[in-house]
C-alpha cells in the first residue's frame, strides 16, 4: 500500500518537473547558440585582424572545445546511474557509452568532413571581414536543400526553391562587389580566394547536415538528447585530430609562442582570444545541437537567421567594419530567403500534424 502510494504522490509532480527540466533546457540552448553563433565568428576574425595568421590553428580552435562535452555527458551518466540504484528499479548496470561501432565509425567519417569544413572557413575569414562571411555562410540553406533533395529524398516546396533563389542572388550581389569591403592588407587574389572558400565552406556544411540526418536514419537505435551528445562527441574529437595533424605539418604549435608574442592586443590577450574563440565555437555546436534535439531545426534556423543582423552590427562596431549598401540590400535577401524557408517549414509541419490528427480521430472513429 505503501508503494501505491509512494508512487501516486510522485507521479503528479513528475510530469511537471519534466516539463519545467525541459523548458530550461530549452532556453539554456538557445542561449548557448546565440552566444556561439554571434560570438565564434567574431573572436575568430579578431584573432586574424590584430596579427594572426595560422589558418589550422584558427580551424582548431572551432572544434577544440570538444572536451566540454563530457561534463554534460557524466552529468547524464550520474542521473541514469542514480535512477538504476533507486529502490524501485532492478539493479541493472548503467551502460556508459550508447554508440554503436557502426555509429561511432559513421560519425568519425563526419567529423572528418567538419575538420575540412573548419578549415576552409578558418582560410577565407583570414582574408574577408566578419559581415561578408556572415552573408555568404548564409547560402548554407541553398545548398542544405539541394543535397537534402539528393541524399534524403526531402521535397522541394514553392518556399524553398524561393529561399533559394533569394540566397543565391544575395552571394552573387556580394561577388560583384569584391573590392568595397576588402580589408587593407588583403590584395585583390586573396579576398577573392576568401570569397571562393567560404563559398565551399557553406556547401560543405550543406552536404553535412543531409548526412547527419540521414545518420539517425540509419543508426538503428532510439536518438536520445544522450546519444546526441555522444556523437558530437566523436564528431568534434575527429574533426580537432584532422586540424592538429594540419599545424603539425604547418608547424603552428612552434609559431604560436612567438606570434602571441607579436599579437597586437598583447600577449596575454592572445591566449583569451584562442580559448574563449574554442568556448564559444563549442557552444555554438552544443545550443544547434541542443535547440535541434528539444524542438526542432526550424528554431534552429530562426535563430541562426535572426542573429546574421547582430554579428553585422557587432562587425561594424567593434571591428570598425564597413557595411555598404551592397551588404544592407544582400542581408535583407538572405533575411527573406531564411524567412520563406522557415515559412514553409512551418506550413509543411502544420499539414503533416493535421494529416496525422485526422488519421487519429478516423482510427477511433471506426473503432
Amino acid at each position: 500500500m505503501m508503494d501505491v502510494e509512494g508512487q501516486q504522490d510522485h507521479h503528479p509532480k513528475g510530469p511537471q518537473t519534466s516539463k519545467c527540466l525541459k523548458r530550461a533546457l530549452v532556453v539554456l540552448n538557445c542561449l548557448l547558440l546565440s552566444v556561439g553563433n554571434t560570438g565564434g565568428p567574431l573572436l575568430s576574425r579578431v584573432y586574424f585582424r590584430h596579427g594572426g595568421h595560422r589558418q589550422w590553428l584558427s580551424s582548431w580552435l572551432e572544434t577544440g572545445g570538444w572536451p566540454l562535452i563530457l561534463l554534460p555527458l557524466s552529468i547524464s551518466y550520474l542521473y541514469r546511474r542514480r535512477r538504476r540504484l533507486a529502490p524501485d528499479n532492478h539493479h541493472h548496470p548503467t551502460k556508459l557509452f550508447f554508440l554503436t561501432p557502426r555509429l561511432f565509425l559513421a560519425c568519425a567519417v563526419l567529423g572528418l568532413l567538419i575538420g575540412v569544413d573548419d578549415f576552409l572557413y578558418a582560410y577565407g575569414l583570414s582574408f574577408l571581414p566578419v559581415s561578408t562571411s556572415a552573408l555568404l555562410i548564409s547560402s548554407q540553406l541553398a545548398f542544405t536543400a539541394s543535397f537534402a533533395f539528393l541524399i534524403v529524398k526531402q521535397k522541394f516546396t514553392p518556399y524553398s526553391i524561393n529561399s533559394v533563389a533569394l540566397l543565391t542572388v544575395g552571394a552573387v550581389m556580394l561577388g560583384l562587389h569584391t573590392s568595397s569591403d576588402r580589408p587593407d592588407n588583403v590584395s585583390e587574389g586573396q579576398y577573392l580566394t576568401g570569397f571562393i572558400l567560404t563559398l565551399g565552406t557553406a556547401a560543405l556544411y550543406g552536404l553535412i547536415l543531409p548526412l547527419v540526418e540521414l545518420t539517425y536514419r540509419k543508426a538503428r537505435q532510439v536518438i536520445t538528447y544522450t546519444l546526441v551528445m555522444e556523437m558530437q562527441l566523436v564528431m568534434g574529437f575527429f574533426a580537432t585530430a584532422l586540424c592538429t595533424i594540419g599545424m603539425l605539418v604547418n608547424k603552428d604549435f612552434e609559431v604560436i609562442p612567438r606570434e602571441a608574442r607579436q599579437y597586437g592586443l598583447g600577449e596575454v590577450k592572445y591566449y583569451m582570444v584562442l580559448v574563449w574563440s574554442a568556448i564559444l565555437w563549442q557552444c555554438f555546436f552544443l545550443g544547434t545541437v541542443g535547440v535541434i534535439f528539444c524542438v526542432n531545426t526550424l528554431l534552429a534556423g530562426i535563430i541562426i537567421a535572426v542573429f546574421i543582423p547582430v554579428i553585422e552590427l557587432f562587425a561594424a562596431i567593434l571591428l570598425h567594419e564597413k557595411f555598404t549598401s551592397e551588404k544592407g540590400v544582400s542581408l535583407a535577401l538572405c533575411l527573406w530567403g531564411l524567412a520563406s524557408y522557415s515559412y514553409g517549414e512551418y506550413r509543411d509541419k502544420k499539414k503533416k500534424e493535421a494529416a496525422l490528427k485526422a488519421q487519429t480521430t478516423g482510427i477511433t472513429t471506426g473503432s
